[in-house]
C-alpha cells in the first residue's frame, strides 16, 4: 500500500502518529515524517489514520502486485 501526505495541507495535529507510530512520526513539532510504502499488515492502522487527520491530508492507494511477483 502506498501513502502520500500533502505536507501543504498537513497542520502537525499528530492524530496519525497516536495511532499508526510505526508509520506515522512527528520530527520536532510541526514536520511530519511518513513511510510511503507500507506493508498490508499494517493497513487498518492506516486506514485509521488517515480517517482521524482533521484536515484529510493523507491519501492511500493500494498497490497491486503483478500475479508472478507474488
Amino acid at each position: 500500500m502506498r501513502i502520500n501526505v500533502d505536507l501543504n495541507r498537513c497542520q502537525a495535529y499528530a492524530q496519525c502518529a497516536f495511532l499508526a507510530p510505526e508509520v506515522f512520526r512527528l520530527h520536532g513539532e510541526e514536520a511530519l515524517l511518513y513511510q510511503p510504502n507500507v506493508d498490508e499488515a499494517r493497513r487498518d492502522d492506516v486506514l485509521r489514520a488517515a480517517a482521524a487527520c482533521p484536515v484529510q491530508a493523507i491519501l492511500v492507494d493500494r498497490v497491486e502486485v503483478p500475479r508472478g511477483e507474488r
